[in-house]
């Protein structure tokens, strides 16, 4: 799979969690499963968990798959969730 653009992954995390825009601004999108951020960007990785620590009820982050590695060591202590365009959970939201 090719690396997809924030375009490219709003539109699958609009699918996948049958999310909406989130009106309020703090994250991407809303859904009944929580709040999301979208990020292709792996220098913006940083900003988008201190976005996410903001929200209450759970968080998730959508990435490029191979971007794991960083996004997963940013994200510690931050109980957001980390999923790849395709829908995967690669970490679990708490």
């Amino acid at each position: 799979m090719s690396r997809a653009d924030k375009n490219g992954l709003l539109e699958a995390a609009t699918r996948i969690f049958d999310a909406q825009p989130d009106p309020s601004g703090a994250a991407d999108l809303t859904s009944e499963k929580g709040v999301i951020v979208v990020e292709d960007n792996p220098a913006q990785f940083k900003a988008a968990f201190k976005r996410l620590k903001k929200v209450d009820g759970l968080r998730w982050i959508v990435i490029n798959r191979e971007d794991l590695f960083l996004a997963n060591s940013l994200s510690i202590g931050t109980k957001a969730g980390i999923m790849d365009a395709d829908g995967n959970v690669l970490k679990a939201a708490r």
